[in-house]
């Protein structure tokens, strides 16, 4: 079983102020993430979406845990109905006219081995999509 946290790291061509406010701002996220109903970046805050995959619906709850602006924002990412506990950390790292993006998920073991749909793979595939595909697309159109 591997039990190391996913890490992904992306540049993006945004001052992190922009990119704080993408991770941040529902209305902003609706247009790259999942459709939140509301979302507010404070510790304690909760929130759920839904995902499908092979066309099964998730319902992911979730906890905001740690709020630095501009730096850190981490939340709990569980499943409605499924075991486990998993935690997703995004980090911003201010490079000037640039910033790199650290987004961190641990806990995926947590999660039911015999659902293909928990697969290390397939969070892999999402958080590769969502920061290399979604989150840059939407900046760039910002």
């Amino acid at each position: 079983m591997n039990t190391e946290p996913f890490v992904i790291e992306q540049t993006y061509d945004s001052p992190v102020e922009k990119v704080w406010q993408a991770i941040t701002d529902n209305e902003k996220m609706k247009q790259w993430y999942f459709k939140l109903e509301d979302f507010k970046a404070e510790v304690g805050f909760t929130f759920r979406f839904e995902g499908k995959d092979k066309g099964v619906s998730f319902w992911h709850k979730c906890e905001i845990t740690e709020v630095i602006p501009l730096k850190k924002l981490a939340h709990t990412w569980r499943y409605e109905a499924y075991p486990g506990d998993s935690l997703v950390t995004w980090e911003l790292f201010d490079e000037g006219d640039k910033t790199r993006l650290k987004l961190t998920h641990t806990g995926l073991e947590s999660f039911p081995a015999d659902n293909p749909s928990f697969a290390r793979e397939n969070f892999a595939k999402g958080w590769t999509y969502i920061t290399g595909t979604g989150l840059p697309g939407f900046l760039a159109k910002e």
